[in-house]
């Protein structure tokens, strides 16, 4: 009597090693498609690491955009990374911080830093721009909590530097993104953005803790009055974000508990 077919195979531990090697394929397929931005790596003078890991670069693959924004190819179309950084170095070996050159938030660097993003608005699924004025349109009302518009902005050093005007609405979100400062003359004439996280808005007013009054008017301006970049958004938050270091020189020393 012959031996049946797959008698003496073990068919358990086939299928064990057929999933060991489609993990070991699935983890090398992953690790390469998450190379297709920030690769290759560099050091902290901008040249290429020396090390760049056990995973070659992928193949170019293009992505076609929505909303006719064109096709974006990578990882050789990927946005370059900023250049000329007024930041020195505080030791010769790579890893030790950078110290700020100039004035860090207006250079956008440390916790001021902004990335290179396109300067077009954020779309929602119809192609219109998600963040918009509430002037803007006609979907949206405060139906509850305090309506700040009309309240003076107070700065972290007690100022008062303007005046709410409006809200800009994230309308896919159904949320406030931004509240929009009128800013009075002494303090920069014009209108500027302040992330709601970065405002606290009170009975009689609305604190922006992170900046000091002289800031306001280098806060980044949107160009259009009815919709904000991406970039301009990556500028903005980079701004307040720094104030609250660099706002003034004692947020910088150590605080002791």
């Amino acid at each position: 009597m012959t031996e049946p077919f797959f008698g003496n195979f073990d068919l358990a531990s086939l299928s064990l090693w057929l999933f060991y090697g489609f993990f070991a394929l699935l983890i090398f397929y992953i690790q390469r498609e998450n190379m297709r931005e920030g690769y290759p790596l560099e050091d902290d003078d901008g040249k290429l690491s020396a090390n760049q890991g056990l995973f070659p670069l992928p193949s170019d693959k293009t992505f076609k955009l929505p909303h006719g924004r064109g096709e974006l190819t990578v990882p050789s179309g990927q946005n370059p990374e900023r250049t000329d950084l007024a930041l020195e170095k505080t030791a010769a070996g790579n890893g030790f911080p950078f110290a700020p050159t100039g004035n860090p938030m207006v250079d956008g660097v440390g916790p001021a830093s902004w990335a290179p993003r396109r300067d077009v608005p954020e779309l929602d699924g119809h192609g219109h721009p998600k963040i918009v004025p509430m002037a803007a349109t006609e979907h949206f009302v405060v139906a509850a909590g305090r309506d700040p518009r009309g309240l003076p902005v107070m700065a972290g050093d007690g100022e008062i530097v303007g005046k709410i005007s409006d809200m800009w609405i994230d309308e896919p979100e159904q949320l406030v993104r931004y509240l929009e400062i009128e800013l009075a003359a002494p303090h920069g004439e014009g209108k500027r953005l302040v992330p709601i996280t970065f405002a606290r808005i009170k009975s009689d007013r609305v604190n922006v803790r992170s900046i000091f009054g002289p800031h306001f008017a280098g806060v980044p301006q949107h160009a259009s009055p009815r919709q904000v970049t991406l970039l301009e958004e990556d500028k903005i938050s980079g701004y307040y974000g720094g104030g609250t270091l660099y706002a003034s020189t004692a947020r910088q020393e150590p605080l002791l508990g």
